[in-house]
This record gives C-alpha cells, sequence and structure tokens, in this order.
C-alpha cells in the first residue's frame, strides 16, 4: 500500500548533496519493493524511488563542482519519492540541454542500467547485432538507442503493434512480437543462422535456454531482471562450445565508488548525445505525486512506452 506521510527533514553528510526534488522517475524495481519482494540495502532510504530530477539546495561537506540552485538529476539507493533527497554527489549529473527537468527525471536509472550492462559489461561493439527485451520499456527504449549509438544494429522482443511502430521510429532493425513469434527463430533467420552477439534480459529463468539459443558464437547475455522466475536449467555444453558469457548484474547494491564510475561514463559518453537529440528520454506519462498509486498500476498493465514519471513539485 501507497501512502503519503511525513518523516524527518535530510541534511546532506560528508560528500553529500540535498536535492529539492521535483520529479521521480517510476521503475518496476519500486512495484516490487512496494510488495516486499525487493527490500532496500542496508542504510539506504526505505523510500521508494530509484532517480530523480531537482535543484540543489545544500551541501554536505567535501563536495566541489557544483552549486545552489543547479538543476540535476540523480541516481538514487531510495528516496525518490519525496520532496527531498540527499544524494552521493558522484550521482549527480547535470540535466542535458534540451531536456526539460521533469523529463530529466527519466533518465538516470535507465541510462546507467543500460550503460553499464551494454557497453561496460558486454562490450557491445559497432556491428554487432543486440536482442533486448522488452524494447517499449524504460530499458528497452534506452537500449535501442544505445546500441545505434555503438553502431550496433538493435533488435527488440514487445508485445504489441502499438510498442513494435515505436521501437522502430527508435531505430530497432528487428522488431519480434513475443506473442505471436519464436524470437529465436527470428533472430537466427535475420541473421542467416549467426544469432546475435548480446542479449539484455529482464526476464531471468523463462527465458534462460532461448537467449542462450539465441546468441551467436562468443555472445553475451546479460541478465538484469527476473519477472520469469529466477532458477532454469542452463546448457553448458552450448556454452562451452560456442564460447558464451551469461553475466547477472544489479545497479542499486553497487558501492557509492562502483555507481560513482557508472554516472562518470554515462555523463561524458552518453550525455552529449542527449544534448544533440541523438538520444532521448521517453516519457509516456507525468503522473502527480499523489496519484502514484496509478503510476504503478500503469507499470503493472505494461501498457506504457518508456517512463513514467512522477511530479513532486514545479
Amino acid at each position: 500500500m501507497l501512502r503519503l506521510s511525513e518523516v524527518p527533514d535530510l541534511l546532506p553528510g560528508p560528500g553529500e548533496v540535498l536535492v529539492d526534488v521535483v520529479a521521480a522517475g517510476v521503475n518496476r524495481a519500486d512495484l516490487l519493493q512496494r510488495e516486499g519482494r525487493y527490500p532496500p540495502p542496508p542504510g539506504a532510504s526505505p523510500v521508494l524511488g530509484l532517480e530523480c530530477s531537482g535543484r540543489i539546495s545544500a551541501f554536505g561537506i567535501d563536495v566541489d563542482g557544483w552549486a545552489v540552485g543547479d538543476e540535476v538529476c540523480a541516481l538514487l539507493t531510495g528516496g525518490g519519492y519525496a520532496e527531498r533527497v540527499s544524494v552521493p554527489v558522484g550521482q549527480l549529473l547535470s540535466v542535458p540541454r534540451g531536456v526539460s527537468l521533469v523529463e530529466a527525471a527519466a533518465l538516470p536509472e535507465a541510462a546507467c542500467t543500460v550503460w553499464s550492462n551494454l557497453v561496460m559489461t558486454a562490450e557491445l561493439n559497432r556491428g554487432e547485432a543486440m536482442l533486448v527485451h522488452g524494447g517499449g520499456s524504460g530499458i528497452g527504449t534506452m537500449a535501442i538507442q544505445v546500441a545505434r549509438l555503438r553502431g550496433a544494429v538493435p533488435m527488440v522482443t514487445v508485445g504489441s503493434d502499438r510498442k513494435a511502430e515505436f521501437c522502430r521510429s527508435l531505430g530497432a532493425e528487428l522488431v519480434i512480437n513475443h506473442r505471436d513469434e519464436d524470437f529465436v527463430e527470428v533472430v537466427r533467420e535475420a541473421t542467416d543462422g549467426r544469432g546475435v552477439d548480446v542479449v539484455l534480459d529482464i526476464i531471468g529463468a523463462k527465458y534462460l535456454a532461448a537467449n542462450v539459443r539465441a546468441l551467436a558464437s562468443d555472445g553475451r547475455l546479460v541478465v538484469i531482471g527476473l519477472q520469469g522466475g529466477v532458477k532454469a536449467e542452463l546448457d553448458l555444453g552450448r556454452l562451452l562450445s560456442r564460447r558464451l558469457s551469461v553475466m547477472g548484474t544489479t545497479l542499486r547494491s553497487r558501492s557509492v565508488v562502483a555507481k560513482a564510475e557508472i554516472v562518470g561514463e554515462v555523463d561524458t559518453q552518453l550525455w552529449p548525445a542527449i544534448a544533440e537529440g541523438s538520444v532521448r528520454p521517453v516519457v509516456d506519462r507525468v503522473v502527480p505525486w499523489h496519484e502514484a498509486a496509478e503510476a504503478h498500476r500503469l507499470l503493472e498493465r505494461g501498457e506504457s512506452i518508456g517512463k513514467v514519471v512522477l511530479q513532486v513539485t514545479e
């Protein structure tokens, strides 16, 4: 159950910045936490919200390079569904040129998740083929754009014609409706039997065997979600004979230092493309803060394209 409540005001600690929140991105992890299935890491705020945008209002000690009033967005471990949040300075990003403060709330989680997994972990390279499941999601819409930015070939699975059309408009070169097509067969046919070089997967156990079959030799499967379960059999013979890699990652539980490294890469490598307009935030709906339950229902129904954002203040 979601409810608004009063909590003690925050003070920024050493190396932290206090942000007056304007908007917060809504993520599937928020739904899981609400249901008691994804507790925050030790020491993290119990308040929902893994990303936000807003204006800096105060500093702790050992903070340089920012000023009170700066418009920022931030990757959080929790606390985004609030009027104020304290953020480690290494997890702050400026709002890219041409992006509104509300739109910016949709960027940090998807950008950092996709960049850290496709680029830093899977090392997606120019000319390689990438398949992402949930192409119409916040992760999927960002992954399509990052793949194009890297000179790779983006392929996606979706669950509706509306999402398929939108993914094509972002640059997806192959769109597969998982409701009536076998994505392994379609991918292998499209690649002359070779398969894809990288799969970015939010499903988990349900798709594990199929994901492995969809990979080309030396392919990399990166699992970042478990919507389809946590346990499945893995054909190790296929992994060995085709030199495949299967990796699982999370972002929320990483250290402050590790998150700062990811945010730093996103800032230098991806943010210029957003400022130029070649990559953009995809926001389906902006919902008033007090209607957070409706925002969660939108995600649960799977009808939104891109991100749903809560507007906290003007």
